[in-house]
């Protein structure tokens, strides 16, 4: 056990056990979000729930906040980080650390369907989409924060847990593969196109192929790589992740790679510099290397796998300060980068952004500047989650580990 990592995952747990405290510092609709808010906090509690009986009932009060809020609030995307999806997730994903997971059993099934019913509808649309003869795919279908990638994960870990998510998983699956197997031209079927603009001079504006994790093709890659190891899988898929993973693989540059591939690029052949993440979660080598590594287990190809651990290593053997990471945080910071390698230099460089002096003693960093945030993706729940794995702190057996949110499981 590492104890200062749990000794700070702990702290920071109970500066998070009163869900009006987490209302108190967020708006309305960020409070029902997994990305931020209440259904991220829940989720800490639970995974602490084997430590203490109190962090079980903290977890039962804030989904139970978050609900009236997912009530109250207008449906803001379909996606696992929004509100309801994060709610849905948040129980399909948290329920099962608890001592007794049998007084949510309902409504995580109804979450379970409902999210299912969520794969079905994004699948149509991409039916619609390719029907109208358009080139790539919008993001926003496919992504781990909006789309099919995030959503396809969580009804996985329900069918896991017990619950009848067949037809949504299925279609997801089926729809990603059918995306991942297509070509327009030199376009990937990941190309995301300038929604809403016409072409632009602007290189990026113009449309690229993605490759992080949360936005990128390496989420889909992930989520085809673990259903295909469960027992779940549709016709073609495992050449899509083959074929999808050989294209990151391509694009590798420096043990690293660049956050987008534009048109130009993919009609030369060649990679130019560009400024973006590289050193993160959502983008960049940490993320990207564990898909890679899902990849080569779910085919058989070890290439893949050394691919993945040569990143990895690359990273760990740099100065943290060094990184390509702003702030503790999951998304683009430190904890990310922790979960997606368990690397030792990125631990205690989340560790060491630790101040009690702050409301929640992580704030999560954005363009410089620090803000106290409570939630998972981007606040200190995110962050306790990181070092309650690295300390070794207790948790039940459980079908989807948490960070089965981020796509690393």
């Amino acid at each position: 056990m590492n104890s200062r990592s749990a000794e700070q995952a702990l702290a920071v747990a109970e500066r998070l056990l009163k869900p009006e405290d987490i209302i108190a510092v967020l708006p309305a609709t960020a409070a029902g979000s997994l990305s931020r808010g209440l259904p991220g906090t829940a989720l800490l509690h639970a995974r602490l729930s084997a430590t203490s009986q109190d962090f079980a009932r903290a977890a039962t009060a804030h989904w139970s906040q978050a609900a009236a809020r997912a009530r109250r609030t207008a449906h803001d995307g379909a996606g696992i980080y929004h509100s309801p999806g994060g709610l849905a997730a948040s129980l399909i994903i948290g329920t099962p650390y608890l001592p007794d997971p049998q007084p949510h059993r309902d409504a995580t099934a109804r979450a379970a369907r409902w999210m299912s019913a969520r794969a079905l509808d994004l699948a149509r649309q991409h039916r619609e989409y390719l029907a109208t003869g358009a080139a790539g795919t919008p993001r926003q279908v496919y992504d781990v924060i909006t789309g099919l990638a995030g959503i396809g994960r969580i009804l996985l870990a329900a069918a896991q847990s017990g619950h009848d998510t067949e037809p949504g998983l299925l279609a997801a699956l089926a729809a990603l593969t059918t995306m991942m197997s297509t070509q327009h031209g030199t376009r990937p079927g990941w190309w995301s196109p300038p929604a809403g603009r016409t072409q632009s001079a602007d290189p990026v504006r113009s449309g690229t192929a993605d490759t992080g994790l949360a936005h990128g093709i390496a989420g889909p890659i992930a989520f085809l790589s673990l259903a295909h190891l469960a027992g779940y899988s549709v016709s073609g898929q495992v050449t899509a992740i083959r074929d999808a993973a050989t294209w990151l693989v391509r694009w590798q540059a420096d043990r690293t790679w660049p956050p987008h591939i534009t048109e130009t690029e993919l009609d030369t052949g060649i990679a130019a510099p560009v400024a973006g993440r590289r050193d993160a979660w959502c983008y960049g080598a940490p993320g990207i290397s564990c898909s890679l590594t899902l990849a080569g287990q779910a085919v058989g190809d070890p290439a893949l796998t050394s691919t993945a651990e040569a990143a990895v290593t690359a990273l760990a053997g740099r100065p943290a300060a060094g990184w390509d990471c702003e702030g503790p945080t999951l998304c683009h910071g430190y904890a990310g980068v922790l979960q997606a390698t368990r690397a030792d230099r990125a631990a205690r460089a989340v560790t060491d952004q630790f101040d009690p002096r702050r409301r929640f003693a992580f704030q999560h960093v954005a363009d410089q500047t620090p803000k106290d945030q409570p939630g998972f993706l981007t606040g200190a729940a995110g962050v306790a989650l990181a070092l309650a794995d690295h300390g070794g702190l207790p948790a039940r057996d459980v079908p989807a580990r948490w960070d089965a949110l981020l796509l690393l499981s």
